[in-house]
Formats: C-alpha cells, structure tokens, sequence
C-alpha cells in the first residue's frame, strides 16, 4: 500500500503545505506516487492496482480514476468531497476563505465558477470506467449526504456501472466506517470483500475474524 503525501500534506513544512492545489495537482502526485511504485517494486501487479479514499482522499480517488482510467483496476470512495460548488453554498465564510485564498484557487466560486467545476469530481461522472463503491452517511457533519447524492445522481444520469450504500445515521458521522466498532468493521469488510473481486489477492479477507487477525497482529 502507498500512502501519497501529495502537496498540501502537513506536517513538511510550510512550503509543502501553501503548495495545496485541492482537485489539482495533488491527483498528479498521488498518480506519480503509484506510477513509481510500479516502476521500482516488482512485487506491484500493474495489472492489479485499487486505490481507495476518504471525504478529500475520496475526492482524490475520483478525479483519479476519471483521469487514468487505465491504471485502476477497482476503486472505493468514502464520504467523497464530490461538488466545491455545491460545498460553497453550505459552508460559512471561514471555510470559504480557505479556498479563494491566494495560496489555493485564489478567487470565489461566484468569480471563477468553471474552476471549481473543474476540481469538482461530479462534473467529470462521464469518465467513469473503473468498478467503483462510494458510501455515505446521513448523519456526516463534514461531507453532507446531499453533495455525495448530488454525484450518484450524476453517474446514475450518464448510465455508469456503479455501487453505493447510502448509510441512515451511521454511529461516528463522517468517520462512521473508520471508527473501531462492530458496525463500522462490518462496512469496512463490505468495502475489502468489494476491492476483492477485482485484485483477486492472495490471501484476501473475507470475514471479520480475517479482518481482525490482520489489523491486531500480536508483536
């Protein structure tokens, strides 16, 4: 697995991080973080590579796959960041200002509307070919089930082969699936067992108990 620290990553300092080119640039690295996996690593099966993302990371997952369809075999996204146009309009003024500062887009959704369409995976649903999962939760305070609906809308419109899960207030809200739970280790199987049947894995998890034995390994 490769965890792509792409530009707007924190932690490398402030360089990296006013580097943030949210929906833009930041897919060109995580693209070039797998490229070079399989470039350098023989055990990597190019032929068998997923890639799978939560809210941002679910927007990187998208705009991914829309944009090398080639190098995805099956994808999943978690509570996708789907429609900046949409989450302009439901967010305040401080979250706003994030994304018309000058070290991000620089300009509002209202002054550069195409912009934010173009960073926007709902605006490219006509791209997809991957086999693709999305999940999303009701009860999300951060990514709201209404801009998630907005994309299954947009896929179901261009005829795409898709599958979703819309959760009814999942415990844990936007992390509903990332907490350590019953309920949320059961979505999480479902989301493994999905990834599967694509990357047909040597040793692949099919229950919770394989689940479970993987994650709490004794040392």
């Amino acid at each position: 697995m490769v965890s792509a620290e792409y530009r707007g990553s924190t932690g490398y300092g402030e360089g990296t991080y006013n580097n943030i080119d949210y929906g833009g640039l930041e897919v060109d690295d995580s693209q070039a973080s797998c490229e070079y996996m399989i470039e350098n690593y023989d055990f990597v099966d190019k032929g068998r590579v997923g890639i799978m993302g939560w809210s941002h990371g679910g927007l990187i997952t998208l705009m991914s796959i829309f944009d090398h369809p080639d190098t995805y075999k099956v994808a999943f996204a978690g509570v996708p960041v789907s429609d900046l146009v949409m989450r302009m309009g439901y967010y305040d003024n401080e979250y706003r200002d994030l994304y018309s500062a000058p070290n991000h887009i620089g300009k509002t959704a209202n002054q550069n509307i195409e912009e934010y369409k173009r960073r926007s995976p709902v605006w490219s649903a006509g791209k997809l070919k991957t086999p693709l999962l999305i999940h999303t939760n009701t009860s999300d305070d951060d990514v709201n089930v209404v801009e998630v609906e907005h994309l299954i809308q947009a896929l179901t419109f261009e005829k795409k082969d898709f599958q979703y899960e819309i959760f009814k207030d999942a415990p844990g809200g936007h992390s509903f699936d990332r907490i350590d739970i019953k309920n949320a280790r059961q979505i999480r199987l479902k989301i493994y067992k999905f990834m599967n049947e694509k990357l047909n894995p040597q040793r692949p998890i099919k229950t919770l108990k394989d689940m479970e034995k993987a994650a709490y390994a004794p040392f």
